[in-house]
């Protein structure tokens, strides 16, 4: 897997897969050097990213490793050949934050998507205008040049849904964010028509939390749950206020699954949160 500079997120999970497999059987830096018959430093830079490492390799690793779990190992033979360059986010690499290009790497290769979004509609489901106005809030604010160049990437980040083979995409919609007037009622009433044309698409489900659910956990930010071709590689993706974070220790995705199942068990079922959307459409 050839490394770009610096190394993608995605780049750095393989490496941190295979420490993660290394550690699990007790195997210190040297030790497995001996084992795989290379010098520790290559274990080491292959683990940090700094090197790439081919799919054969990941799987003699693996076997000496002694990993029992071959769905597992054949992901990370599939992440492994993946090479750089080759997908639609690469034209942007040198104008976009990398950020942005790994959340378009991560949604690419999900086999599901699950979001929660309290105040602003989903980046993939957003219509035009309504991108248009929430970068319009940016601080500092973007140049005209900057944001028609991050409106043209959140609009290309939407082919995900036109794939033949789309991730299945759970959205958990707050109220607050069917309310909040991003660019006034005009733009609200299109983007929320958009928001129920595409909840037709048989990959995507919708689920509104109306004000009257009450509380549930984390909710003062977006969150996204990533699942990958097996449940170790599985990836929870949160906004903070200079970017996003991803995490991906076993801790952080158990408690981010109990997380979303309690904010669902809240939520409306999917019939009745587009009669919801509806009815807050026909009120603007």
């Amino acid at each position: 897997m050839p490394i770009r500079k610096p190394p993608t997120t995605r780049q750095r999970r393989l490496g941190v897969e295979l420490r993660r497999m290394r550690e699990h059987v007790g195997l210190s830096l040297t030790e497995a050097a001996a084992l795989h018959r290379v010098d520790k430093t290559a274990i080491s830079n292959t683990e940090s990213a700094r090197f790439g490492v081919s799919p054969d390799r990941v799987r003699v690793w693996a076997a000496n490793y002694s990993c029992p779990d071959p769905a597992y190992v054949d992901a990370l033979a599939s992440m492994a050949k993946e090479r750089a360059g080759s997908h639609w986010w690469d034209e942007y690499r040198d104008s976009i934050a990398s950020f942005m290009l790994d959340l378009a790497e991560l949604e690419h290769h999900a086999v599901a998507l699950r979001h929660v979004q309290i105040t602003h509609l989903p980046g993939l489901l957003q219509h035009e205008d309504y991108a248009r106005a929430v970068f319009g809030e940016a601080v500092p604010p973007l140049s005209s040049e900057a944001l028609e160049l991050q409106i043209d990437f959140r609009m290309r980040r939407r082919v995900l849904l036109d794939r033949v083979d789309p991730p299945v995409c759970s959205f958990l919609l707050h109220e607050a964010a069917l309310r909040m007037l991003f660019g006034g009622p005009a733009v609200v009433k299109r983007q929320l028509e958009y928001l129920l044309e595409q909840s037709e698409r048989e990959a995507v489900t919708l689920r509104v939390v109306p004000f009257s659910a009450g509380g549930f956990p984390s909710a003062g930010s977006s969150t996204m749950y990533a699942c990958g071709p097996v449940r170790q590689l599985d990836t929870v993706q949160i906004d903070v206020p200079n970017g996003v974070t991803f995490l991906d220790s076993e801790t952080h995705l158990t408690n981010y699954r109990a997380v979303l199942d309690r904010m669902e068990q809240r939520s409306l079922e999917p019939g009745p949160s587009r009669d919801f959307i509806r009815k807050v459409l026909h009120e603007l």
